[in-house]
């Protein structure tokens, strides 16, 4: 296959959404080759191809230069229909995206937690050199990915870490999240049974880049949720054929601990940040939007804490709504029946008035 029939994915082989992103073009099958995203690649192609310094972005062969997994995501499912990745059945719908959001945004807290709070520093430093400059002398690039790297360690505190939260962070994760999983994959081969679905691509992020690269936590996710560890391997595959997700638009039992404190907790904050985000518009008329818009409360368990609020993730959150309200009224008895029996009812009936869209790698409103 000649390159200009290939789609080119640049990212790296440790970045977390790189990870989402991989993932999916192999369980796809699509054709593409990797390129690192060093600091020439930056300069040359990302930051002018897409306006923003994020990746992956994915260039396609007629040379559109995709940027955000969400978006990868979209436009490759309408060229590459086969394996479809969002589930018809209402329910299996919803629970997917409800994953993908938990992946990209919640479990970012175990991840960069265990990444830069425990010893991983002299892995993930000399990573960082090797992707932003591949070739280069080795204590060059172990002084330019501690440069790096350091910028990325400098945001843990923002996402929720802190002395009173990390012990509940990690016992959720080790001791609740961990677990539940290890007995769901022991079970089933993806999230849903046996295809996959946006909500393993979701979970991928996290869970593949920092959570089973990294040492630390990569040895303790194969010692303690081994199944969750071959889900991950399995993720990273170019599967031959898959299966059929679980019948009749059920949802594993193995998932309802998890979904149920995926509102309790996660959903909570999504919406204190649609609120604070909702209630800055108001006032910010023709202001760009911006990433953050300082720090408020949450929970994890019964600790209280403080995190950034981001403002993709009214962005994100939107999708997720409006899945839920286009939903045939047949449907949505089911799915409300559903939200009930795990306490999600009253999160999906958030009303977002100001709206926000995404044009040119750029969020705004209107």
């Amino acid at each position: 296959m000649k390159d200009s029939e290939q789609y080119t994915l640049y990212g790296a082989p440790f970045s977390l959404y790189t990870g989402k992103a991989r993932a999916y073009l192999n369980y796809k099958r699509i054709p593409y080759q990797e390129v690192l995203s060093s600091l020439g690649v930056y300069k040359k192609i990302i930051i002018p191809k897409t306006g923003v310094r994020f990746i992956p972005v994915v260039k396609t062969p007629q040379d559109e230069y995709i940027q955000d997994t969400a978006v990868i995501i979209d436009k490759l499912e309408e060229v590459f229909p086969d394996r479809p990745i969002m589930p018809r059945a209402p329910k299996q719908r919803l629970v997917s995206q409800l994953f993908e959001l938990y992946g990209d945004e919640w479990l970012l807290m175990p991840a960069m937690h265990y990444r830069w709070n425990k010893d991983n520093d002299d892995y993930v430093f000399a990573n960082f050199g090797a992707v932003v400059a591949p070739g280069w002398p080795k204590f060059i690039q172990k002084f330019l990915g501690k440069k790096v790297g350091s910028k990325f360690k400098g945001y843990v505190p923002m996402l929720g870490m802190s002395e009173k939260t990390i012990p509940a962070i990690e016992d959720w994760y080790e001791n609740d999240f961990l677990m539940a999983m290890d007995k769901h994959f022991s079970e089933h081969d993806y999230l849903l049974g046996g295809a996959a679905t946006i909500g393993d691509f979701g979970l991928m992020g996290s869970l593949y880049a920092h959570l089973y690269l990294d040492p630390y936590p990569g040895e303790m996710m194969r010692r303690i949720a081994p199944n969750v560890a071959k889900w991950v391997e399995r993720m990273n595959e170019k599967p031959e054929t898959v299966g059929d997700l679980v019948s009749d638009d059920e949802i594993p039992q193995t998932l309802i601990p998890v979904i149920k404190r995926l509102f309790n907790e996660h959903w909570a904050f999504v919406k204190t940040t649609i609120d604070t985000i909702q209630e800055w518009a108001e006032s910010n008329a023709g202001v760009e939007v911006p990433r953050m818009l300082g720090q408020k409360a949450f929970k994890m368990g019964d600790v209280e804490g403080e995190k950034a609020i981001t403002t993709f993730t009214q962005w994100k959150t939107q999708r997720i709504l409006d899945t839920y309200q286009a939903f045939e009224e047949s449907d949505k008895a089911s799915v409300d029946a559903f939200l009930e029996s795990v306490g999600g009812y009253e999160s999906l009936q958030l009303n977002i008035k100001k709206r926000m869209s995404r044009e040119n790698n750029q969020l705004s409103f209107g």
